[in-house]
């Protein structure tokens, strides 16, 4: 059985905590819902598979653009 991706190696591939909660319940839902799992093993519980995913660089995100004020 592999290793749980620690903190660290998490963070590396996402800086923030609070992105990559969000990251990996969104690609949890993902695998529940039938998507493919791409790292891990299928004996993997979704979140433990989405947390590895993104451990080993499968799941990618970008920060959204900002939003431009409009001017009164």
């Amino acid at each position: 059985m592999d290793d749980k991706p620690t903190l660290e190696e998490l963070q590396e591939k996402v800086p923030s905590k609070y992105t990559l909660v969000i990251l990996a319940a969104k690609r949890a839902r993902e695998i529940t819902d039938g998507s493919r799992i791409m790292a891990g093993s299928i004996h993997d519980k979704p979140v433990i598979a989405a947390l590895k995913e993104i451990a080993a660089g499968k799941i990618h995100w970008q920060p959204a653009p900002a939003k431009k004020k409009e001017e009164k």
